[in-house]
């Protein structure tokens, strides 16, 4: 894609826009209001938006690298923080998508340079869940069980959260768990049973 064509389009775009709706910029600029926080995978054949639907000031978007919720990434916390607590969402998407690359690399036994501490968040899911995944004998069932799992794990990070649960238990704001799946373009809902998943754990991680 040429960068001169980008601009052009651009261009297009907003003329477009304000052929519907004349004060549609101006009307941005005033702010936004969305309901949903997506957190989804930086890879360039997934974008939020565009496969969900949405227009822009609908949906705030963070992305990394496998769509990893660390509590050490500041600018996750931050991004969780700002959206909980001050633009008041009501929900939070952790989406992750097959044929994913970086939980491709996590399975492999290869140094990966600066890579490897993020990988390394990726192999600890693995880790959590070796028994079933090792288990699994085929390795592209194993690989889209990883990737499946690695969107809990993301959950429940996001459900570790301070701001999370205090709104999770004013039950003003929902947690769901989703896959991409780029070879159907169909998004897939895991219906995550948090009460079930974190009926182990709360004990440790909740706060007063």
């Amino acid at each position: 894609m040429k960068l001169e064509a980008i601009f052009k389009y651009n261009q297009q775009w907003v003329q477009e826009k304000l052929n519907v709706d004349s004060t549609y910029f101006e009307d941005l600029s005033k702010g936004q209001q969305p309901e949903i926080l997506y957190i989804g995978c930086s890879d360039s054949r997934v974008t939020a938006e565009e496969m969900m639907g949405a227009s822009l000031g609908q949906v705030f978007v963070y992305r990394n690298i496998a769509n990893m919720v660390s509590g050490l990434d500041l600018s996750a916390m931050s991004v969780i923080n700002y959206a909980v607590n001050h633009l008041k969402v009501k929900h939070i998407v952790v989406c992750g998508h097959y044929y994913c690359g970086g939980v491709k690399a996590a399975m492999q036994a290869q140094d990966l340079g600066i890579l490897n501490p993020w990988l390394r968040s990726i192999r600890d899911v693995y880790r959590l869940h070796k028994d079933e995944l090792n288990a699994i004998e085929d390795e592209d069932a194993r690989y889209n069980q990883l990737i499946r799992l690695n969107v809990r794990e993301q959950c429940v990070n996001v459900l570790k959260t301070a701001e999370v649960q205090v709104a999770y238990r004013k039950n003003t704001l929902q947690v769901h768990g989703w896959v991409f799946d780029i070879s159907t373009g169909q998004l897939i809902d895991l219906e995550l049973d948090f009460d079930k998943i974190l009926a182990g754990i709360m004990e440790i991680y909740t706060l007063n």
